[in-house]
């Protein structure tokens, strides 16, 4: 994945907090996975999924995660997450996440499977053009 800002179109940095250290001094991995939780949730909010999901009861559930950790982070300091979709598929999408240290430096990449669900039917539901393209215009390639 390309990680400069360009070609992420999502950013969010935040603050590093004491609590997310672990017995040998670094950031815990589950602190990074809550980072990209974050991103991932600004990512939604951005294109308007999460008002969609509250009009519709149609919304995304989470199918998949992974996490590749390149680097230690440390405390104290700030994370930066640059996220963009990737792969647009009849019912779901990918989100890679790169998340950097202060310095810029790659620290962990992440990777989420997202499907849409219709609550209300309980099944899979297409992804709505409106956000179809709203993804695209952010950098998305249609994976049909």
């Amino acid at each position: 994945m390309d990680h400069a800002p360009d070609a992420c179109p999502t950013t969010l940095e935040l603050r590093i907090d004491w609590s997310e250290i672990d017995a040998y001094g670094h950031v815990n991995n589950l602190a990074i996975m809550r980072y990209v939780q974050s991103a991932r949730v600004h990512l939604l909010e951005r294109v308007g999924m999460m008002q969609h999901h509250a009009e519709t009861a149609v919304g995304p559930v989470l199918a998949s995660t992974s996490c590749q950790f390149k680097q230690q982070l440390h405390y104290p300091g700030k994370v930066t997450i640059r996220a963009r979709v990737d792969h647009l598929k009849n019912t779901s999408f990918q989100i890679t996440h790169a998340v950097f240290n202060e310095a810029q430096e790659l620290v962990a990449e992440a990777h989420d499977v997202l499907v849409m669900f219709d609550f209300k039917k309980n099944t899979k539901s297409p992804i709505p053009p409106f956000l179809r393209e709203r993804f695209t215009a952010l950098g998305a390639s249609d994976a049909l």
